[in-house]
This record gives C-alpha cells, structure tokens and sequence, in this order.
C-alpha cells in the first residue's frame, strides 16, 4: 500500500503525466487495498485457530491432571496408614497379627473407596 501510494505521489509529480493511465492506478489501488484486507482477515483467522488449539490443549491438560491428582490421593492412604503404623509408638494391634490386618484392611478400604468415587465422578 505505501509503495503504490509513494508511485500515485510521484506520478502527480511528474510533468509528463499520461491521463489515460489513471484508470489503471486507480486499478492498482483498489487491489491493493483488498489483499492487505484480506491479508488482514487471514491472519485474523489463523490467530483464532492457534487460540482454539491451544484452548483445546488446555483442556486436554486439565483432564490429565485431574487423571493424575486421584490416583495421587489413592496412592496418598496407603503411605498415611504405613507411616502411622511405622512410628516407634504403641498403637492399637501393636504387636498382635491382628494389627496387620486392620491396618492393610484400612488401606484396601479407604483407596477402593476412593477408586469409587473418583470413578463414578470421572477422574479416573
């Protein structure tokens, strides 16, 4: 657009003008102007379409990390109980083989419900 509106300023300069030509720069003009529109418009368009793509892998993300966070919280019962049971400290069952079994009872108990809930809210 500035190159055909610096030939338009020079052209008006000029002591040998054509008449006949101007039709045609007009043309020119007028062309001109509907590529840097269109220029415009595409790249309008193709910033959308990066916009939705990286929109679309948000969401993508998002879905993964929620994936991830319950099977954190599954993972985190297990290691809560093993470490309560692993202090040096008496607690209940201690030293008994019952002990054993509540406490891995609790931990099947609480992650399979876990595994449920997060399950049927589709976390999982």
């Amino acid at each position: 657009r500035d190159v055909v509106n610096a030939v338009l300023r020079h052209r008006s300069d000029l002591e040998q003008r054509h008449p006949e030509l101007d039709g045609f720069y007009d043309d020119l003009y007028d062309h001109v102007l509907r590529a840097a529109e269109w220029t415009e418009s595409l790249r309008d368009m193709v910033t959308t379409v990066f916009e939705t793509n990286l929109s679309l892998q948000d969401a993508r993300l998002n879905t993964v990390m929620k994936k991830l966070t319950g099977w954190a919280a599954i993972i985190a019962v297990p290691t809560a109980v093993t470490g309560w049971y692993g202090q040096n400290v008496p607690y209940p069952g201690f030293g008994q083989p019952v002990g054993v079994l509540v406490s891995a009872a609790v931990i099947v108990g609480i992650a399979a419900t876990l595994y449920v809930v997060f399950r049927r809210k589709n976390w999982i």
